[in-house]
């Protein structure tokens, strides 16, 4: 059994012309491929596996983020196709009304040369804000199947892994502002909504956690990464009603992005699995003595599934 991991798919947009994303045409033609040479894994089969470990032979799909276009074109190619799939999404921009970090990162890359970003960055930034850059494990195990230039590359290192919590939000600020891009901080626009939300859950689609504010949780202590699990899944249940099963995908994925403990909070919040970033097949030891660390491939990995 193969799990898929998507994120942006989406027909390309001038005003951003920057973005990874994957074509929702090439999208289509992946869905195609996985159709002919694997066949996709229905509901009932892949529930079935978590609590026997029979392992189905085939495709589920997985998409991160909570993105809009995850309900203008994901979920409605999916409905046409018979297909269903697994959505995990970050909470906090629901409650404060502004963009997640990671999303004005892409934003900001996005839109801007990657090196005007990253030289900005330099400028403004300071080697007492960089707690965690001496983390090899965040530099050697992050980013390896992505196809990204080196400013990009040292953009995202620095604001997503190495960089104190404390400052992040603030430092972006100061990019987004000095590079003028405050009019994409439109959250209506750029996720789905809690009525979208709603009617794909209400037709079959699974909608999971990706915590509150998409944290490298393995940088948080318990509390707070407690905080991030339950919070987020009480704002989904309260949109979604009650879920018959929980489930939960990692940020940024990895095993540098979380720790055993992670794991424990998740199993004690009875959810059913998770989900990490590993490119192998879903095997039997996985669903039944690590169900929350189970692996996933990039779309990127699979015919048709790079950014164009």
């Amino acid at each position: 059994m193969k799990a898929i991991m998507y994120h942006y798919v989406r027909p390309f947009n001038e005003l951003i012309p920057n973005l990874k994303h994957l074509h929702i045409d090439d999208f289509r033609l992946q869905l195609d491929l996985f159709e002919q040479e694997y066949g996709f894994v229905s509901k009932e089969a892949f529930l079935d596996s978590l609590q026997t470990g029979n392992v189905p032979q085939g495709v589920v799909l997985t998409f991160d983020d909570g993105l809009k276009c995850h309900y203008d074109f994901v979920f409605h190619e999916l409905k046409r196709r018979g297909l269903w799939g697994i959505f995990y999404v970050p909470t906090g921009m629901y409650v404060t009304g502004k963009i997640i970090d990671v999303h004005r990162i892409h934003i900001l890359l996005g839109v801007i040369d990657s090196e005007r970003v990253y030289n900005r960055l330099a400028e403004i930034i300071t080697d007492e804000l960089l707690t965690d850059a001496g983390k090899a494990e965040f530099k050697e195990e992050t980013y390896k199947v992505q196809q990204n230039d080196n400013y990009t590359l040292l953009v995202k290192r620095i604001l997503n892994y190495y960089i104190s919590y404390e400052h992040r939000e603030r430092i972006i600020d100061e990019l987004i502002e000095h590079f003028e891009l405050q009019h994409f901080d439109d959250v209506a626009s750029f996720y789905v909504n809690d009525e979208e939300l709603k009617e794909m859950h209400d037709h079959g689609m699974i909608i999971g956690s990706h915590t509150v504010n998409h944290p490298v949780l393995s940088k948080l202590d318990a509390s707070a990464q407690e905080r991030e699990i339950a919070d987020s899944f009480t704002y989904l249940e309260n949109v979604c009603g009650r879920f018959a099963m929980k489930t939960f995908c990692y940020p940024y994925g990895g095993f540098h992005s979380f720790t055993d403990e992670t794991e424990a909070i998740l199993s004690g919040e009875n959810c059913l699995f998770s989900f990490n970033v590993e490119h192998r097949d879903v095997a039997a030891s996985d669903l039944l003595k690590r169900p929350q660390a189970l692996p996933r491939y990039d779309c990127n990995q699979f015919e048709y599934g790079k950014c164009r």
